[in-house]
């Protein structure tokens, strides 16, 4: 391939929310042949459009949005005693599939929400909670924790990406308050994350109808966020599942750990809302995500 030959292209973004102005800024991580983030980004390397029409370049900084993840585990009635080690098992083949200096927090959710481990991104801290995992025999809070998790999220303003993944059961959350489910649904805009949802559907071996609050709390949180939402009926697939979850924090870490903030001028003539906007790479380079919000997409 040619350098200086467009290669690489066109994500494309919808910006309706976004006012009229006459610069704008997208998020982009970019990688080489090898798969590596380039050490730095011109504005030759680049092509960036609106409606198909070319903006002006103006700055391209380098900057981090390394993921802190929290694993939200229902140790409850849900998982029972029975299936325990299934859950012990999928989270630390979950563990194993994190590149290290990733902040991790760990909480179960029965009877209450309570720490396992406290964010830190010391491995051997992480083992020594996570032995701390027993069953109970109260049900899990898969909305208290996920309330929980997002006022921490809120409280951090450090620059990162959250990541949530929630491991809950159908049993527990009869009753919901809409005006936390709304809470949640304000912190998860207001501080982009990503919020993966494993519904688990059996106790102590026998399959369970029910658990309408978790399944439409679950799929519209993983959906809003552009995380992943898996129902399942049989405990081991907890153990595989898991670190597949896992696979994609490292890869959004790997990817949010070094972007580029661009900065450009609007097309002559543009003016209102900002239309479309599309970014292309030469010289080898591929854009591999591009967002208003810094937050990969997997």
């Amino acid at each position: 391939m040619r350098p200086g030959v467009l290669v690489a292209m066109a994500l494309v973004l919808s910006a309706s929310d976004v006012r009229a102005q006459s610069e704008f800024q997208v998020y982009a991580s970019v990688v080489d042949g090898t798969g590596a983030a380039p050490a730095a980004l011109q504005p030759a390397d680049i092509t960036l459009m609106e409606d198909g029409v070319e903006a002006k370049v103006v700055k391209i900084d380098t900057v981090s949005f390394p993921v802190k993840l929290q694993l939200l585990l229902d140790n409850g009635i849900g998982i029972g005693s029975d299936n325990i080690q299934h859950l012990r098992n999928g989270v630390r083949a979950l563990l194993d599939a994190l590149p290290d200096g990733i902040e991790v927090t760990v909480v179960a959710t029965a009877p209450q929400p309570r720490f396992l481990v406290r964010p830190t991104t010391d491995r051997a801290l992480i083992t020594k909670g996570m032995a701390l995992l027993s069953p109970d025999g109260s049900a899990g809070r898969f909305v208290e924790s996920l309330n929980e998790a997002t006022q921490r999220i809120d409280k951090d303003k450090g620059d990162y990406a959250p990541v949530i993944i929630s491991l809950a059961t159908i049993a527990g959350d009869r009753n919901v308050r809409d005006s936390d489910v709304a809470q949640i649904s304000k912190r998860l805009q207001t501080r982009p994350t990503t919020v993966h949802v494993v519904l688990v559907s059996l106790l102590s071996g026998r399959t369970l109808t029910g658990g309408a609050n978790q399944t439409d709390i679950g799929i519209r949180v993983a959906e809003m966020t552009g995380g992943r939402f898996e129902a399942i009926v049989a405990p081991t697939r907890i153990a595989t599942l898991l670190p597949e979850l896992g696979a994609l924090v490292a890869k959004a870490h790997t990817s949010q750990a070094r972007q580029f903030k661009i900065t450009a001028q609007r097309p002559a003539g543009r003016s209102g809302e900002l239309g479309n906007v599309s970014m292309g790479a030469r010289g080898g380079l591929g854009v591999v995500s591009l967002s208003f919000d810094g937050r990969v997409r997997n």
